[in-house]
């Protein structure tokens, strides 16, 4: 969902139809009492944000969301004046990750959404374990298949993310002691075995994706 600032109903209805048009979500706000309020309950995945708008102006809304740690996070294209060479160096100072000099074009204005948005989710995708409709995700504990959630233990969990970390790596019962266990972890291999079936089950169809490594242990293949 991208959020459109812009005080002129014209260009703000414009940018909705251009983003709308070009398969983005898309909602417009014409001062920044509105859009704050609005950031109290959803969020957007980026904001272009007019400096020239009624009451408080986008570069003091820019400080507030900076200075958020709820809201910092969240990347942020300036809409400013042409010649306006201070509210660019301004907004960028302060945390804008673009900038757009009025009047712009539409496909100008995708465009640089594209680019800023590749930016950040890189860095996202890092904490997402994938293989096919398998997704663990990292930051917060959690694994699902083909979009719905699958209910894992502690130790599952932590062996499916070690799995799925090293692809194609055998790991002996000793090794998935050490790592999911912990070094002084006092136990029979059975115990590793029970976890290993379990898992298996709950992961349906990809379960056949952890192997056993005769005399060895277990390891995840995956296919590329």
């Amino acid at each position: 969902m991208i959020w459109c600032v812009e005080d002129d109903t014209s260009i703000r209805d414009i940018e909705i139809y251009a983003l709308k048009s070009t398969g983005f979500d898309a909602r417009g706000f014409e001062d920044g009492a509105s859009f704050l309020e609005a950031l109290k309950s959803s969020r957007p995945e980026l904001v272009i944000l007019d400096v020239m708008l009624p009451g408080m102006d986008g570069v003091e809304i820019l400080r507030k969301m900076k200075a958020s740690t709820d809201y910092c996070d969240i990347p942020v294209i300036m809409a400013t004046a042409k010649g306006a060479e201070y509210d660019k160096i301004q907004s960028l100072d302060i945390g804008a990750d673009d900038y757009l000099v009025k009047p712009f074009g539409m496909m100008e204005m995708v465009s640089r959404i594209k680019a800023v948005l590749r930016r950040y989710r890189p860095a996202e995708s890092k904490n997402l374990l994938t293989v096919g409709g398998l997704v663990v995700n990292v930051n917060d504990h959690t694994a699902m298949i083909d979009g719905q959630r699958i209910n894992l233990t502690y130790k599952e969990y932590e062996l499916l993310k070690l799995f799925l970390s090293h692809p194609g790596t055998a790991f002996t019962r000793d090794q998935l002691f050490a790592e999911v266990w912990g070094m002084d972890y006092c136990g029979e291999t059975r115990t590793v075995d029970m976890h290993i079936r379990t898992l298996r089950q709950k992961l349906g169809s990809y379960g056949s994706m952890i192997e056993t490594v005769r005399n060895v242990g277990y390891r995840m293949e995956v296919e590329k």
